[in-house]
């Protein structure tokens, strides 16, 4: 019966989609929902960073959380502000909405951790901040400028033509690292792990590398189980990577966080859609994971509510 259900549904999801309605779809998987899967967002999709003000359309969307961005520029960085914090925790209790986690995101893609000195101040605002909410988590991204592949000359920039695969294994992508900012952000983790422990935060690294590689980073910075990969099933997949497969070798204890998107369709279970989630939720299940699946995508233009609340279903009945 599961099969046949979902079967239609992927069957009727272009018509849907056509219409501009998904609200079969998102009331076929609401109706059974599981209560024990908690999905968030981060705030960059729910309509602006560090914007307290938007945690009643968090809960208007069926979420349960969101990532908090720390700062929007060197020179803007609301959650150091007291005030700033009290107002989400606010908020957060009135509406029943919690912090799943901190991103020092875009901060540190524009000013990376390799190359920057002053990118370190970001990490412990990320922490400190993390704990002011009454977070376990931060996310630290290696994404554009802050990117630990190697580019090359004559590559097509912007896109993973821009780097080399080195794997043996041509259904095994390994891109070549840049080792110049790799041992650097190694010997930044090695320093600032302590401190994350001290606060009882999970530092959790975001790029576009291997599972195998971001494990050795992991332990060349000394191994702490407070150091761990944020998992973007959407950027894994797009890279190459054998998903269900890497979600097994890093396992349950290096996984702090997993951001659910997709690159070829703002809407969860739609034909065109380019990620296996069931693929994905299986692996998940099969390591034990139950910590939170945070959306990284903002659904269709003015069809934000309904298509977020279509993925919250959608997240929490495959995942669940």
């Amino acid at each position: 019966m599961q099969i046949n259900r979902r079967t239609a549904l992927k069957g009727i999801g272009a018509g849907l989609l056509a219409s501009g309605s998904l609200t079969a779809i998102q009331q076929t998987y609401a109706a059974e929902s599981p209560a024990g899967v908690k999905v968030g967002m981060c705030d960059w999709n729910l309509g602006g960073s560090c914007n307290p003000e938007l945690i009643p359309k968090a809960k208007e969307a069926h979420l349960e959380g969101i990532q908090v961005s720390v700062g929007l520029s060197a020179n803007n960085i609301p959650l150091r502000k007291p005030e700033v914090r009290e107002r989400y925790l606010a908020l957060g209790k009135e509406y029943g909405i919690e912090f799943c986690s901190v991103a020092a995101g875009g901060i540190l893609n524009a000013i990376p951790l390799a190359t920057e000195p002053q990118s370190a101040m970001y990490v412990l605002d990320a922490i400190e901040a993390a704990k002011a909410l009454g977070s376990s988590c931060t996310l630290l991204a290696f994404f554009g400028e802050a990117d630990l592949r190697l580019s090359y000359p004559g590559g097509n920039y912007g896109t993973n033509e821009e780097y080399r695969n080195i794997g043996k294994d041509p259904a095994w992508r390994e891109w070549e690292l840049d080792t110049m900012k790799v041992r650097r952000v190694v010997d930044f983790l090695r320093q600032i792990v302590p401190r994350a422990e001290d606060a009882g935060v999970i530092l959790g690294i975001e790029n576009m590398l291997s599972a195998a590689q971001n494990l050795d980073i992991i332990d060349r910075a000394g191994g702490s189980p407070m150091l761990q990969v944020y998992y973007d099933v959407g950027n894994s997949t797009g890279a190459g990577y054998d998903v269900p497969a890497e979600i097994h070798l890093l396992g349950r204890d290096r996984i702090c966080e997993v951001h659910l998107k997709d690159n070829k369709t703002r809407i969860f279970g739609t034909p065109d859609a380019q990620v296996n989630m069931a693929a994905c939720a299986k692996a998940f299940k099969e390591i034990g994971y139950s910590k939170w699946y945070v959306l990284e995508t903002s659904g269709r233009d003015k069809q934000f509510l309904p298509d977020t609340q279509a993925n919250v279903a959608f997240a929490k009945k495959t995942f669940g």
